[in-house]
């Protein structure tokens, strides 16, 4: 099972990862002010994870791939590392689907 490993960055903001059972980063968040909207994150990627819909799948100027996770609004909540192939990617996407639901939260 995956974990949320969060952080406080040197910029004073909060910061997560859902790391894979492996430890490899496989959604960052954006920095958050507080750790209440931090968690918020955190619980919007759980809910926002299970619907394939809420994954864009975009392609870099250098042509590697990512995607971003969005919530009911519209705003990205989480971004993947670059993937060299589209199948590295959609295997990225899968990973979060199957890891965030029941993901612990863990100071890193």
């Amino acid at each position: 099972m995956g974990k949320f490993a969060t952080k406080t960055g040197k910029d004073g903001q909060f910061y997560f990862n859902l790391k894979a059972d492996n430890g490899q980063v496989i959604l960052s968040s954006e920095g958050y002010t507080t750790t209440a909207a931090r968690q918020n994150g955190i619980d919007s990627v759980k809910t926002n994870a299970k619907d394939d819909s809420k994954f864009d799948r975009l392609t870099s100027t250098n042509g590697k791939h990512y995607f971003n996770l969005k919530a009911g609004n519209g705003q990205v909540i989480g971004r993947s590392e670059m993937y060299e192939s589209a199948a590295g990617m959609e295997n990225g996407i899968e990973s979060v689907k199957k890891n965030a639901p029941d993901a612990a939260v863990v100071e890193d």
